[in-house]
Formats: C-alpha cells, sequence, structure tokens
C-alpha cells in the first residue's frame, strides 16, 4: 500500500516554486499517481503566500461499500455518497476526507446532511433521502510539512541555501 511521505509533499512545494519562477519542478523521488496539482474550488496561491504555506498530501486506501449510510466511524472513514435527487431525478455524489467530520465537530447525520448539500441537492432532507444514499467509505493516510521544513529539507538534500529559495520567490 502507498503511503502519503514527504518525498510527495516535497514535490508538491517544488512544483509550486517552480511555477513561479519559471523553472522546471524537479522530476518526483516517487512513481505512483503524478497528476496535475490544480484545484479550481480556491484562488490561485500567490507566490508571496508560499512562507505562509502548509502543504498535505492524502493518500486515499481501503475502498469499501457500506451497508447504509451510518455505517463508518467519524474520524477513521472519509465518504462518498451517492444518490438520486428526487426533484430532478439526476445523480448526486459528494466526498469528504476523513478528517472533515472530526475537525468539524460533525455527527454522522451532520456530516452526510451537509455531503448531500455539497452535492447540490436543495430540497428538504429526509430519512427516506438519507436511506436511499449509497456510502463507500474510504481511509487515508496524511504526511503534512510547512514551507519552512521544505526549505530545510531543500539545503540538506540538495545543499541549495534557503535564502536561494526566498531570493527566487522575490520574498
Amino acid at each position: 500500500m502507498v503511503s502519503a511521505n514527504k518525498e510527495m509533499v516535497v514535490y508538491c512545494f517544488d512544483t509550486l516554486v517552480a511555477h513561479y519562477t519559471s523553472e522546471e519542478a524537479p522530476p518526483p523521488a516517487f512513481d505512483e499517481g503524478q497528476h496535475a496539482l490544480r484545484d479550481r474550488r480556491f484562488p490561485p496561491i500567490q507566490a508571496k503566500e508560499l512562507p505562509f504555506l502548509e502543504c498535505t498530501v492524502s493518500i486515499l486506501t481501503d475502498y469499501e461499500t457500506a451497508n447504509d449510510y451510518l455505517d463508518w466511524e467519524v474520524g477513521m472513514h472519509g465518504i462518498i455518497i451517492e444518490f438520486t435527487d428526487p426533484d430532478y431525478n439526476t445523480r448526486r455524489s459528494a466526498t469528504y476526507l476523513p478528517e472533515v467530520a472530526a475537525n468539524e465537530g460533525w455527527t454522522k447525520i451532520e456530516a452526510i446532511d451537509s455531503l448531500i448539500r455539497k452535492a447540490g441537492y436543495n430540497g428538504p432532507i429526509t430519512e427516506s433521502l438519507r436511506k436511499s444514499i449509497q456510502l463507500t467509505k474510504y481511509q487515508s493516510t496524511l504526511f503534512t510539512m510547512h514551507y519552512g521544513e521544505y526549505v530545510s529539507y531543500v539545503k540538506q538534500t540538495r545543499g541549495e541555501a534557503p535564502s536561494i529559495v526566498a531570493t527566487k520567490l522575490g520574498t
């Protein structure tokens, strides 16, 4: 099983730094799942924000079909819900990573109801709707690094002084 690790987070920061310095990012030190790092839900990161960033890689694992919408544990499982919108007869889906419900302090039902809204459903949330949900639960491994730790890592492993990284960014 692939676990989130330091090299994956370093690659994320390398990609961000390369974007702002118009250089090519070093190749990743891992082979698994190299995908684009774009998420249109959020505004683009500005170069001046890099020193304040923390980057987390989450690798999703152990997918299981749940018996019902309550067959999962807050803080342990991420969940994917799928259901048919009774008003428009369209399929809807949404997901939360394992840490989301716990960080928000939600019960299982609060998390499910929030996901129903996240999926774009605006009608009344009934027990019947909840029972119609097909739920997939999963787990994840996480690795988090602050930008300052990244700069130290680059200095240690590549012999590049942290000030050079900062200078390249104009910070």
